[in-house]
């Protein structure tokens, strides 16, 4: 199985590109591991959040195929313990998923179509985070819940 993590806009703070750089670098000890940033939108000032979300919503759905199962980070969608997470990261596994994709929106969030497409929602915390500090946060999530998937002592409950 390919996971695969999709964001709206380049990240220029070298802090979060390195932290970027070392999950990544250290997830792929486990498996394959693709990171995919969809430059931001040209001439937003003349867009409404609507067709903002609409145009980036497209962007998206052209990196997809329809095999692939689409996970978006939303602030409404279910939250896990670091636990719980490493097991739904099994279960896709088992289930022979070929890829897994979860996406991080702009800064309106999805479209519709998006919403539409998706096969789930997952919220990583209640709290708001800056669309930036969520890409690492997430990919250490993605590499310390392969970590207590192999029994390694980085997690401790």
């Amino acid at each position: 199985m390919t996971i695969k993590l999709i964001a709206i806009g380049k990240t220029d703070n070298q802090a979060i590109l390195s932290l970027i750089e070392e999950y990544s670098k250290r997830l792929n000890f486990y498996i394959k591991f693709e990171f995919d940033v969809i430059p931001d939108l040209k001439s937003t000032k003349s867009l409404s959040e609507t067709l903002q979300k609409e145009k980036e919503g497209e962007l998206i759905l052209k990196k997809l195929v329809p095999s692939d199962e689409l996970i978006l980070l939303d602030e409404h969608g279910k939250g896990y313990s670091s636990m719980d997470f490493s097991q739904f990261l099994q279960k896709k596994m088992n289930s022979g998923l070929k890829q897994l994709i979860f996406v991080i929106g702009g800064p309106y969030g999805f479209s519709e179509g998006v919403y539409a497409r998706a096969n789930g929602k997952l919220s990583i915390s209640k709290m708001t985070f800056s669309h930036q500090m969520i890409r690492p946060f997430f990919i250490e999530q993605l590499y310390r819940g392969f970590t207590i998937l192999r029994n390694e002592p980085y997690h401790h409950e």
